[in-house]
């Protein structure tokens, strides 16, 4: 076969094949199935670059929020045990669950005949809401007027990995975008220097899956970048011994002349999408060690945060987050593992729910009132929450280091604060039992699209076309929660 023939062949792909068919059909359905976004008329090496570009002109309406932090709490923290105190769990303590309640749902780990278990805890309400919080939470207890509580939400898987994704895509299932990566696609960064979509990650137990924080069939830059606040926050970013910057430049700039070439063969737009990716990477060279620097803050915010520079802990993250979004990061998303309370060694309701909320109930409150006093919590919205809640019957034994709880869907309790959302609320309840979500009730579907009304983003408008059909972060669902907002 003669040599250009065999070149020709190894360059050419079912998408360059498609668009050269002599009929003309393949460009008529390959335009129906891609996203005209992606072939945009500007191919200028700064547009190439740009991973802080936004499918959005501008937003439909003016927003109330600039920036996120989601302190997701990975494994599923105990609504019964730290914001939604029930009497009559007291009075059946013990007592096998009722059969109504639970003969239409699957459980985890335990049987329809489980016992009962009220909280060992002590509630007192607080705020002019009145809301009931735990013993367990003395810092957020402080703040109960700057903080609205959505204890009416529910979702729908009750595995970890399946309810992770779902309430981080809109999807059971992996390969949709996160929430951080549509809003990456859809307002892009606000500093061209650090990426719009930033991960950090603490704790220990159930790992986790980056389907959480990928960026499923959006371009790649869009996907959260996870940041390491000990030894290289970037993995592979740095310069190796004996790579300069300028000579790091140059390999760039020959990587993007080659890749562009490629492009101009194969009209791909994951090659721009991977000139972008390098050109943040050089930049982050700079701009990550200089955020990720917490030595620098005063000892003042160390003590409020309960910090320690050079460790790796929710409190630093925490920092971190605020760093970050004074910096211009659209999304930041802060995971702590180990919330997972089936009781026994591997977690259980008072070793280790204690551990978990010493860990976390100090810099979460030290963060919104950091923001607070720099002006910048009206801005930014900040949503604490894990996949699900825990069940209302006892798993393992009533011996304090096995005692625990099911995963439980049905009705649990989140909160936010800031950024448009109305402060000093508590919205929704679930039943006597803390069982089912049955008053104003909020669905996955219905948090996303109400943050992305904060955000002035009309949630059935963020779209992107993948195999002939427009997607968004809400799927086929969702309504705004207005009553949250204020």
């Amino acid at each position: 076969m003669h040599p250009q023939t065999l070149d020709i062949l190894r360059t050419t792909t079912r998408r360059r094949f498609l668009q050269q068919c002599a009929t003309g059909m393949g460009s008529l359905a390959l335009g129906s199935l891609l996203n005209d976004k992606l072939f945009a008329a500007d191919r200028s090496a700064d547009a190439l670059v740009r991973a802080n570009t936004a499918a959005l002109a501008g937003t439909h309406f003016a927003p109330k929020a600039k920036n996120i932090i989601y302190l997701f709490q990975s494994g599923g923290p105990s609504h019964l045990d730290l914001f939604d105190p029930k009497p009559e769990l007291k009075k059946r303590d013990g007592q096998q669950v009722p059969e109504e309640l639970v003969k239409n749902i699957r459980l985890a780990q335990i049987g329809k005949n489980a016992k009962l278990l009220a909280s060992p805890y002590k509630f007192a309400q607080y705020g002019k809401s009145g809301v009931w919080l735990s013993e367990l939470l003395p810092h957020l207890q402080s703040i109960a007027d700057d903080v609205c509580f959505v204890q009416g939400f529910h979702s729908e898987a009750f595995n970890h990995d399946p309810a992770t994704i779902f309430m981080n895509t809109g999807a059971q299932l992996a390969g949709r975008p996160a929430m951080g990566s549509w809003f990456s696609y859809g307002l892009g960064s606000e500093n061209k220097d650090l990426p719009a979509f930033v991960v950090l990650m603490t704790g220990v137990g159930q790992p986790l899956t980056n389907a959480s924080w990928g960026s499923g069939f959006l371009p790649t830059m869009h996907q959260g970048v996870t940041l390491r606040s000990q030894g290289d926050a970037v993995l592979y970013v740095s310069n190796p011994p004996g790579m300069s910057s300028a000579r790091r430049r140059q390999s760039l700039d020959a990587l993007k002349d080659l890749n562009q070439m490629r492009y101009d063969v194969l009209k791909d737009p994951e090659i721009e999408t991977r000139i972008a990716s390098y050109e943040m990477a050089y930049k982050m060279q700079t701009s990550v060690p200089e955020v990720m620097e917490i030595s620098k803050e005063s000892p003042k915010t160390h003590e409020a945060y309960g910090t320690t520079p050079g460790r790796a802990s929710f409190a630093n993250n925490c920092l971190l987050a605020r760093r970050l979004v004074e910096r211009g990061v659209r999304f930041v998303q802060l995971y702590h593992r180990g919330w997972d309370h089936h009781g026994g060694p591997d977690g259980n309701l008072v070793f280790d729910l204690k551990k978990r909320c010493a860990e976390t109930d100090q810099p979460a409150v030290a963060l919104i009132k950091d923001l607070k006093e720099r002006g910048l919590l009206d801005e930014t919205l900040v949503l604490w929450g894990g996949e699900f809640g825990r069940t209302p019957m006892m798993q393992g034994t009533l011996s304090p280091d096995n005692i625990g709880r099911d995963h439980h869907p049905h009705g649990y309790t989140i909160w936010m604060a800031g950024g448009g959302i109305k402060p000093g609320i508590v919205y929704g309840k679930t039943d006597d039992f803390g069982f089912y979500a049955v008053e104003n009730k909020v669905h996955v579907h219905d948090l996303h699209a109400t943050i992305m009304h904060l955000f002035g983003v009309d949630h059935l408008k963020l779209t992107y076309r993948f195999q002939g059909r427009d997607y968004r972060l809400t799927d086929v669902h969702g309504e705004v929660v207005k009553p949250i907002l204020a």
